[in-house]
């Protein structure tokens, strides 16, 4: 299986589309309630419900997905039965094989209760209508050229005692997703030296984003929330909310994180925590959707 345990939840929905075609007199049997096997438009809707519940037993590779919602609709006409089937979950990944699952349970179903009366019944393709959810929803920020910042702050670091990693984990991220890093700094520990390099990046530079890797902690030396406090002049509860929960569901350290983010002008600053693999666990949760906020801060809106 693919491991996506480090994926946000976000709503999942999906559609998927399967038919039947057969004889009129099928049909006319069917409306009339004339079969030999119980209701099979109800049945084949509750095969299809089953189905999808239970889609990670049939399919190796599926994940067992919490379904929060599955319907069926059924549309019969002369010769033919067409089966819509849509699944929603707020989850780590998609659901498009329980909704192919459920329509094609249901023309199957469908075809086992009146296979006896007709011989000349196919099952026509199966289809996905449409999936939504996580990164497949996201539309690239307006603005084609991002300039971004990374600013490791660690005294050990910048004394060369320890190797850094977490900011080279960042800049090497960015630049997967075409985002040109055209500052990368190294500061220790000091309240006055980050918050002046911070507003040298959002003022003279005029970066769009910046983002900061340690400093975040309870340590006496700690200081990147406070210096950044004094330079961001909208904040962004909702990020740090979202970080530190992530965080908290695979270390419990995470609720010591200090970390703070906002915007100064037209950059948007995120303190990021200072471990390497807790920086890779922000990345992959903020992104890309943090970048959404870059329209939103040139007046493009939602």
């Amino acid at each position: 299986m693919k491991d996506v345990s480090d994926k946000p939840n976000t709503l999942r929905t999906a559609k998927a589309k399967s038919s039947i075609s057969c004889r009129v007199e099928t049909i006319a049997a069917v409306r009339s309630g004339n079969v030999p096997k119980a209701d099979p438009i109800g049945v084949s809707k509750i095969a299809a419900i089953q189905a999808a519940k239970n889609t990670s037993t049939i399919i190796p590779y599926c994940h067992q997905v919490p379904l929060d919602f599955v319907a069926v609709d059924v549309a019969v006409r002369e010769t033919s039965v067409h089966f819509v089937a849509e699944v929603k979950a707020v989850w780590k990944t998609g659901v498009e094989m329980e909704a192919l699952v459920a329509a094609s349970i249901a023309a199957l179903t469908f075809y086992d209760m009146l296979k006896g009366i007709d011989e000349t019944m196919e099952i026509g393709p199966v289809t996905l209508i449409e999936k939504k959810g996580g990164k497949s929803d996201f539309s690239k920020p307006g603005s084609k050229n991002i300039r971004a910042g990374v600013l490791v702050l660690s005294d050990a670091v910048s004394e060369g005692e320890r190797e850094d990693l977490s900011g080279r984990t960042i800049r090497e991220r960015l630049n997967q997703m075409g985002i040109e890093v055209t500052s990368f700094d190294v500061l220790p520990d000091d309240h006055q030296r980050i918050e002046k390099k911070l507003v040298s990046l959002c003022d003279q530079d005029g970066l769009d984003l910046v983002l900061t890797t340690g400093g975040t902690g309870l340590g006496p030396r700690d200081v990147t929330p406070e210096a950044t406090s004094k330079v961001i002049a909208r904040a962004l509860p909702g990020v740090e909310e979202f970080l530190r929960s992530h965080g908290q569901e695979r270390t419990r350290y995470s609720m010591l994180g200090r970390g703070v983010s906002g915007v100064r002008g037209k950059t948007l600053i995120v303190n990021l925590p200072g471990s390497p693999g807790a920086v890779k666990d922000a990345l992959d949760i903020l992104f890309p959707w943090l970048l959404h906020a870059l329209d939103m801060m040139q007046g493009r809106g939602h």
